[in-house]
């Protein structure tokens, strides 16, 4: 979770800033942190609205599991580890992708992806830090 949280220090959104971090068999394959995609202006050069969602940032999973396709590493089997509770979008992308453990750590408002996980045989599993078992 640590490497996920430094992750979330790259996040351009003004928003929020998570963090996410793919592996399998304990091996780093990709990471991830929520901000505008390739080529697009960051929230601060295009002026976001920081009282509204977000329109331009991609989240922390999508961009995990881009990165992954776009260098030919599949994510069957693995696990994220990811600053927050992900969106139900997230939890659909990170299904057709094959991941089937998420741990996270803070909140999000997201029943659905919930559900969604449960369908489909996701694990979610919130982290507790060491300092508060």
């Amino acid at each position: 979770m640590q490497i996920a949280k430094t992750a979330s220090t790259r996040a351009t959104c003004l928003r929020r800033s998570v963090g996410a971090v793919i592996e399998r068999d304990r091996r780093i394959l990709t990471t991830g942190y929520n901000g505008a995609p390739r080529g697009v202006p960051h929230c601060e050069e295009y002026g976001c609205d920081v009282s509204e969602r977000c329109q331009l940032a991609a989240h922390a999973e999508q961009n995990a599991v881009a990165q992954a396709a776009a260098n030919g590493v599949s994510c069957e089997g693995a696990t994220v580890f990811v600053t927050c509770q992900p969106c139900s979008s997230c939890a659909k992308m990170m299904i057709n992708a094959g991941i089937k453990r998420v741990v996270f750590e803070g909140d999000y408002p997201d029943p659905l992806a919930v559900e969604l996980c449960n369908l489909a045989g996701v694990e979610l599993v919130r982290f507790v830090p060491a300092e508060y078992v």
